[in-house]
């Protein structure tokens, strides 16, 4: 009998972030294959993925390499416990690792996904604070509009009323800082001409809460689902030096921006300046495996070294940490970026997309800003250009967008009335000029309707 997978999805499956109701409207799309940025359905329909099947595919669907490094790691071993015993994959990526990142972070703990990492980090910080002798700091700060993810520490972290407002009144008290919105400016500067006057509402809450402060969570340069807000290196300068004046952790979430995602391989190296903390997942396995990792110091680390029964080991597990598998294809996409060829890519095809997408869209008249960083690229619609006004959300202008451009062939996933592209850093220019003329269609179509 043949198998209605439509049907069948529906009646067993509860989908992440989503109304299941809208799929009364726009039944789940069944993906048979992969190829580079392409997605092939079982009706044999294609889809440009041009949002990295939520911005992990770093280097294409069904990678060669990295399908044939994870072929042949399971075949040897799948999976060991992680206490008290290691392998050579995940030796081998922390020395790797460790020649790359920003200077300082040596020690590596390793976890399943983006939000546990988040949690990891919020822990460690709170503990070492605890077993320094600063008792006192047990408080969190974070910026406006942030996401780190979705278990309860990492959603108190965050900022977007659609992840947590339903959930405030179990949620930690985190500081929150104003974010810079560089398309809101208070002071009406610009990305380029300005010295992040913003950044004295951090002062302000520094001097009032920094004493008991642990640590203070980013998203460096880029505050994704926020709608892909995009700040200078400056203000990441200027957050180190403040951490520092009040013995501040500095963790950094790049588990969105790491891997040339922003042009280079970590954002903090746009700043030259290094956390105390980093937080890794995503394209670290090129989007094949779940894997994160949580990156610290030597001084870190040390506040833990100590006699068993003194209780200050971190006992904090994950059951797959440090996964072979995981790490077999985290050292592919290690081996492929190595080349550099991924590098020079990026180098001719950045300055085309961005032009592209600025060219296209900057004339329409709901068009309020493009902005970006790499190749992650974000349009932001407005129902008024002059005053920025925002559309009104039950529209849901975006998500009108998105069903317009599948039937076309393009996955989009826009952010609220935010349209953008973060594809594959492997995308050709022949593929960004077919997505940016069905988003654009698409966007045109909506916006005379």
């Amino acid at each position: 009998m043949e198998i209605n997978w439509e049907k069948e999805d529906l009646k067993y499956i509860w989908h992440p972030c989503s109304q299941m109701k809208d799929y009364e409207e726009l039944p789940p799309i069944i993906i048979e294959h992969g190829k580079g940025i392409n997605l092939y359905d079982i009706k044999g329909n294609c889809y440009k993925d041009v949002v990295s099947s939520w911005w992990c595919n770093l280097l294409g669907h069904c990678n060669p390499y990295i399908s044939s490094a994870l072929k042949k790691q399971a075949d040897t071993l799948e999976h060991v416990i992680f206490a008290n015993f290691s392998h050579k994959g995940i030796i081998k990526l922390c020395m790797r690792l460790s020649k790359l990142l920003p200077k300082g972070l040596t020690k590596f703990n390793f976890s399943d996904n983006g939000s546990s990492a988040i949690e990891m980090a919020m822990k460690m910080s709170f503990q070492y604070f605890q077993q320094t002798g600063c008792t006192n700091k047990t408080r969190f700060m974070a910026l406006s509009d942030a996401y780190h993810g979705e278990t309860v520490a990492a959603l108190s972290a965050g900022d977007c009323d659609l992840y947590t407002k339903i959930y405030k009144p179990i949620l930690m008290d985190v500081i929150r800082i104003q974010a810079p919105d560089c398309y809101n400016c208070p002071y009406n500067k610009t990305r380029e001409n300005c010295t992040c006057e913003c950044f004295s509402d951090c002062e302000k809450q520094f001097e009032k809460y920094g004493n008991e402060t642990s640590a203070i969570l980013v998203e460096p340069l880029l505050q994704g689902s926020a709608g892909m807000k995009i700040y200078p290196a400056l203000y990441l300068k200027k957050l180190r030096e403040i951490c520092d004046r009040y013995n501040v952790h500095l963790i950094a979430d790049e588990i969105a921006t790491g891997f040339y995602r922003t042009g280079k391989m970590f954002a903090f190296n746009h700043a030259n300046v290094s956390p105390d903390i980093m937080c890794l997942s995503k394209g670290l396995t090129g989007g094949y495996m779940p894997m994160a990792v949580v990156v610290t110091t030597d001084e870190i680390y040390n506040a833990f070294y100590d006699d068993y029964l003194k209780g200050k080991a971190f006992m904090h597990s994950h059951t797959y940490s440090g996964n072979p598998l995981g790490a077999s294809c985290a050292n592919a996409v290690l081996d492929i970026l190595e080349t550099g060829e991924i590098q020079e890519h990026l180098k001719n095809v950045t300055p085309y997309f961005n032009n592209l997408i600025k060219e296209k869209f900057l004339n329409l008249n709901n068009v309020g800003e493009v902005r970006s960083i790499g190749l992650i690229n974000a349009i932001e619609l407005v129902e008024d250009k002059k005053n920025k006004k925002h559309f009104n959300p039950k529209l849901r202008l975006g998500y009108q967008i998105y069903k317009k451009a599948l039937k076309k062939g393009v996955l989009l996933r826009p952010l609220g009335d935010v349209i953008y592209f973060n594809p594959p850093l492997i995308t050709e220019k022949d593929d960004m000029d077919f997505v940016v003329n069905v988003a654009y269609e698409c966007t045109v179509e909506t916006l005379r309707e």
